[in-house]
Order: C-alpha cells, then structure tokens, then sequence
C-alpha cells in the first residue's frame, strides 16, 4: 500500500516557495501603508496559516489520488468499445469539477459584490459550469475522432472577439477572467489526468498533444459563455427601458 504522506515534506516546501514571497509583500505593506490593528494582522496570519495547509494537503492529495485516478479512469474508458460514452461522462464532469472549484466561487462573490447583485453569484456558477462542461465534452469528443486542437481554438477566439462588440465592457472584463479562473486546479488535476489517460490508450493519439489541449478549450469555454450572457442581459436592460417608457 503506498503511503499517502510519500514526498510531503517536498510538497511544504513547494507551498513555501509559493505563499512567502505573498506573505514579505503583505507585511511590507502593513508596515509602511496599511498599519491594520494588531488582531486584524493576527486574523490575517491565522489565514496564511491555514492556506499553507490546506494547499500542502490539497496538493499531496492530488499526487496520491486524483492524478492516478483520473488517469486510470481515461485509461479504462478510452479502452472500450463504446468509448463515445466519454463525451457525456466529460460534460458532466466538466459540469461538476467547475461548480465545485474554488477560484470560480471567488470570482462570482466578486462580481456579485461588485455589480451589487445585478449579476448574481448562481447565474454566473451555472454559466461556467454549463461552458466548462461542453469544453471538456468537446475535448473528449476531440481525442476520439482526432480532429486538430487548432479547429477549435481559431474559430472559437474569432467568435470571442466578435461578441466583444455587442457586450457591454464590464462582461468583456468578466469573460477573460473567468477563462483563466475556470482552469484551477479541481479541471487541471482530475480532467486533465482523465482525457491524458483516454489518449493514452485510444491508437493513434498523441497524449502530449491531445490531452493538454483539453486546457486551452477550456479557458476558451468560459469565455465565450460569459460573453453570451452579457448580450442576454444587454438585451433584458433594453427590454426594460422600452417598457419603464411605454
């Protein structure tokens, strides 16, 4: 049985690289701008504290099952006869990773909060979800048929930019952010595994070029989606104003 705790003092030391250059930057600003209260500095430090575990234990846990169990996964279903089953499995996976991952729930607070609730937190959840899942259905339906990444990523941009100019700028703003927020870790370490391990074992593929493409639609997806809401929602607004006149 292998052991779960197997490289995590390399795993710490990853998470300190990562969390003390933000920890320096912090306190050199508390104590030349900010000047918090001391509780305030000490709930903070209680918050990085906190981070540096969650994310080490997040991590190992990533190396120890959701790596490994993606992967076999793919390996499995890639290997059976009726492997189109893949592409329903990858939406709702797609569907499930997006709405249970953390830097999108960051994002729609935010946006919630900044837009005072004209944009609600659920509409957004389930507009990055539903664009999430269809990439990643996509992506599986990609590596079984073998059509080339630049089929998808080309056209699709194209599209982004056209909408761009029926959307008001604050859901152009919003659709690039959700884009790179959409690909963290809960998509990059399960899904990624899974469509690699579907590569991996279908003739013909290429796991280095089509399992990693799967990221690229994905950070497409969610844009796009966001782009398509922001004409629906321009739309409902004008709607609004004919009848707040007539």
């Amino acid at each position: 049985m292998m052991n779960p705790f197997h490289g995590f003092g390399h795993t710490l030391i990853e998470v300190v690289y990562a969390l003390t250059p933000l920890f320096i930057v912090f306190m050199l600003f508390q104590i030349f701008y900010l000047k918090m209260t001391r509780k305030k500095v000490e709930d903070i430090i209680k918050g990085f504290i906190f981070t540096f575990f969650g994310l080490a234990f997040f991590l190992q846990g990533v190396q120890f099952g959701f790596l490994p169990a993606g992967e076999m996964m793919g390996i499995i279903l890639g290997g059976l006869s009726y492997n189109w089953i893949l592409i329903p499995i990858g939406f709702v996976l797609g569907f499930v990773a997006t709405f249970a991952e953390p830097a999108v729930r960051i994002l729609n607070q935010e946006v919630d909060k900044v837009t005072s609730g004209s944009i609600p937190e659920k509409v957004m959840l389930y507009t990055l979800s539903f664009g999430v899942a269809v990439s990643v259905a996509l992506s599986m339906l990609r590596v079984l048929v073998g059509i080339p990444l630049w089929y998808f990523i080309i056209p699709g941009y194209l599209l982004a930019f056209a909408l761009t100019r029926f959307t008001k700028r604050s859901f152009t703003a919003i659709a690039f952010d959700s884009g790179g927020v959409a690909t963290g870790p809960m998509t990059v370490t399960f899904i990624l595994a899974m469509v690699v391990g579907v590569a991996t074992e279908i003739e013909g593929r290429n796991p280095l070029m089509e399992g990693f493409g799967m990221i690229a639609l994905v950070a497409l997806a969610p844009i796009l989606s966001v782009l398509i809401l922001g004409i629906l929602y321009s739309k409902k607004e004008k709607e609004n104003e004919q009848n707040m006149e007539s």
